[in-house]
């Protein structure tokens, strides 16, 4: 009976140790210029160039030829993914970004488009 209480102890150990030593989902670094918290556009795509816009809160006006945009807000349920309204000419886009890490989109290659809004919101 002690044998199997302490192979039951055993047991349970290594399971804890796995679970302790499992890797937990990682941020990536702030872009430039993009604090924890903002949501940004740039005029390159992958976040170079410069920085366009950086709000912590909605935004709405025109910028035009936005190279890409990322999402670096903090985990706010009902208030933490972006909902990005862009365009090309006479098209408009949505798109609904999660925040950095994700999981999910958080940042978007939208090469040279006009952003009219970005509006924090719940889950997607």
């Amino acid at each position: 009976m002690r044998k199997l209480a302490l192979s039951t102890l055993a047991a349970a150990a290594a399971f804890a140790a796995v679970v302790v030593t499992a890797p937990t989902a990682s941020a990536e670094p702030n872009p430039p210029g993009c604090p924890k918290g903002y949501f940004c556009a740039y005029s390159e795509p992958d976040q170079r160039g410069t920085l366009l816009l950086a709000t912590a809160g909605n935004w709405k006006g025109e910028i035009h030829s936005v190279g890409s945009v990322f999402n670096n807000g903090y985990v706010a349920p009902g208030a933490d993914h972006i909902q990005l309204s862009y365009g090309y000419t006479t098209e408009v886009r949505s798109l609904c970004l999660h925040y950095n890490p994700g999981p999910g989109q958080y940042k978007a290659n939208i090469i040279y488009a006009t952003i009219g809004s970005a509006t924090w919101r719940g889950e997607c």
